[in-house]
């Protein structure tokens, strides 16, 4: 029996069940390889390496969410909200997304990575950064017309009523 045929013996159920885990243990790697590069090299040699991999990650994730949505290449708002809805963290973060024109608010309202690091009494990861680099890079491959700017995220929180908030807009 190939994975396929496996993973058909499950229920739906079990299923979404599944892709929580994976989802979980995706970012548990992410955290478990940058924490290694922070604790031996420092928080500034894991933030350049983090910076890096959301360069490359985000664009095949935003290519594989776009293909499977069959999004064509200007699908602009409705398009980018429906592949945030399908981002490997967004089960598992709790987020909002509020549209008005061309205009998309993200909020993540509740993220797993700082609770993490807060429950291990470690300093926040200053994501403003490598968050620039992922949340441009993921809308600018569903739609090339968008701009992405951060409203608020550590270090640079200016709304605490979330963990980080990022307005895309689409030009056209």
């Amino acid at each position: 029996m190939n994975n396929y045929e496996h993973l058909s013996t499950y229920t739906k159920d079990e299923l979404i069940q599944l892709i929580e885990i994976y989802s979980k243990n995706w970012l548990a790697m992410d955290g478990v390889w940058f924490q290694s590069i922070e604790s031996k090299l420092g928080m500034d040699e894991a933030m350049y390496h983090d910076a890096e991999a959301w360069r490359r990650f985000t664009v095949i994730e935003a290519r594989k969410i776009k293909a499977f949505l069959k999004l064509p290449d200007n699908s602009g708002i409705d398009g980018l909200a429906q592949a945030l809805k399908l981002r490997f963290y967004a089960n598992i973060n709790k987020d909002t997304i509020e549209i008005n024109g061309d205009t998309l608010i993200y909020t993540s309202v509740d993220c797993r990575v700082q609770r993490a690091r807060e429950r291990k009494g470690m300093p926040f990861h200053p994501c403003k950064s490598v968050g620039i680099i992922e949340y441009s890079g993921f809308a600018k491959e569903i739609d090339d017309r968008f701009t992405c700017e951060c409203i608020s995220c550590y270090p640079d929180i200016t709304d605490n009523t979330c963990c980080c908030k990022w307005k895309f807009t689409l030009n056209k």
